[in-house]
């Protein structure tokens, strides 16, 4: 798997994140929805990846800097074409191992908290995130889940 910094200019990225936002449009209430499109992940404090096998498109995930300390995982999708592989661990390793590069000392992230996240939930568990109270903007919201690592 080629897992590569992505300037979201290509069809098939643009596909994946659509297909990302769709599910948390299928999955959350309107207000609820923490999810970034296209515009929002291309700004300066953000880096989004993509992970390809070959010409397919498998996976993405993006690392957002809150502050030199703190960095947020944000947009993990794995192509629906390529469940179960092992993209979303693939990508969450890079993307820790990013973070620790940053000197970043926590990675934090949102999720949702119904039935449809438990399998990302799980993932990130297996890493050694932990459940907490909400970070940066986020409020409390009983349709999200937040949850933490020390670097």
């Amino acid at each position: 798997m080629d897992i590569k910094v992505d300037d979201l200019t290509g069809s098939k990225v643009a596909e994946l994140v659509g297909e990302h936002l769709q599910g948390m449009t299928m999955h959350s209430p309107p207000e609820s929805i923490h999810a970034l499109n296209l515009d929002a992940l291309r700004k300066p404090e953000i880096t989004f990846w993509s992970a390809w096998e070959e010409d397919d498109l498998v996976g993405c995930g993006a690392l957002k800097e809150l502050d030199a300390e703190h960095g947020e995982i944000k947009s993990m999708r794995t192509s629906s074409l390529h469940l179960r592989k092992g993209v979303a661990k693939r990508l969450l390793q890079h993307i820790i191992e990013e973070a620790k590069r940053r000197g970043y000392r926590r990675l934090s992230l949102e999720t949702g908290s119904m039935e449809a996240f438990e399998p990302a939930k799980r993932l990130y568990a297996s890493f050694g995130f932990q459940y907490c109270k909400p970070f940066s903007d986020y409020i409390e919201d009983p349709n999200s889940v937040f949850m933490t690592k020390e670097l």
